[in-house]
Formats: C-alpha cells, structure tokens, sequence
C-alpha cells in the first residue's frame, strides 16, 4: 500500500509539474501574439501603474545575470542534474508538499528551457511589477520564474521550520505510560 501512495505522490509532483509548463508555455504564446514586438511600448495594465503584462526577449539568465549562453546552457543543465537528483535522494520519501514544490521549481526549469530551444535562445519575459511611487522596478520575469521562485522560497521555509531531516523519538503508547513499574525481586523469599 505504501508503494502506491509514494507513487502517487512522484506523479503528483509531476503533474505539477507539467501544469507550470503548460500555463507557462501557453502565457508567452499568448504575450508572443497579443503584444509583439518586444519592446514595442504596448503593455496591458492589471493593476493599475503596479503591475502590467510587458513583453520583452530575454536573451541572459535569470533576472540578467549571466549573459554568455554556452555557460547559462551548462549549467542549466547541470542545476537540473543536481535538482533532479536532490529530489531523489532526500525527497522521494518526504511529505507530498516537498514534492510538489520540486515539481514547480522542476516545471519552471523545463518551461525556461523549452522556450530558449524553440525560441532561439531567448525566453518571452512579461510581468513588470514596479512602484513608481519610490521608482522601483522589479525585472520582467514570466510563469516559470515565478514558479521556481515560489518553490524554492516555501522549501526552504518549510525546510528550515520543519524537522522533516531529525530522526523522531518513539513516544510509549499510552497503555505503556501508566502502568506501574513492578519492583524487582532481590532473590529473597519472604
């Protein structure tokens, strides 16, 4: 029984993690056909001067910081090997949260990727939040990053809150608790 539920909950965490792939790939379809070209001005307003759908090619990782794209691709590649395999050695036995957590942080990964193999190299940025008020401006980011954001965030949240990795006390049953110890005999008969 418990080798159905663990399975259950591995396709859980992959089912999150194709839902974040699909709502991300199908967002940057819809920013590609309603707002081209890419910095092109037009913006559609979602919450008044705060947030608004912008679209812009990102051609760097994440939020600009590498711009060579031999080395973004490698380790990419190697953040995945070693987020896939995290999974599988700490994971795979943990709370169906964790996993699904993976599974954005693994869907936002693949979404990212997926859009730079059939994009050419970049990937479709759109969500501009900002506070003109104080002239803020967050970078322009899409579904994907938001969903590994979010991942990584309440993991490490959950795992810092959490004693998911210390070995639990056995507790005595109740029954147990409250009997009386029974005194020992010393080997004297009375």
């Amino acid at each position: 029984m418990k080798t159905k539920n663990e399975l259950l909950s591995h396709l859980i965490a992959l089912l999150s993690a194709v839902c974040v792939v699909i709502l991300d790939q199908w967002s940057k379809n819809q920013v590609v056909e309603h707002l081209s070209p890419p910095d092109s001005g037009r913006s559609v307003s979602l919450l008044g001067d705060y947030l608004s759908l912008y679209y812009v090619r990102n051609w760097n990782s994440a939020m600009g910081l590498l711009t060579n794209p031999m080395l973004l691709a490698v380790l990419i590649v190697v953040a995945l090997v070693v987020l896939i395999s995290f999974y599988w050695r700490l994971f795979r036995r943990g709370p169906l949260v964790y996993k699904i957590l993976f599974g954005l942080i693994l869907g936002g990964a693949a979404g990212n990727i997926l859009d730079r193999f059939i994009r050419g190299g970049y990937v479709v940025d759109f969500i501009y939040f900002r506070i003109p008020q104080i002239g803020f401006r967050f970078y322009i980011f899409n579904i994907a990053d938001a969903a590994i954001s979010v991942g990584v965030a309440l993991l490490f949240i959950l795992l810092f809150f959490s004693d998911f990795r210390r070995p639990r006390r056995e507790e005595p049953d109740n029954e147990q608790a409250d009997v009386e110890p029974s005194p020992t005999t010393s080997g004297k008969l009375s």
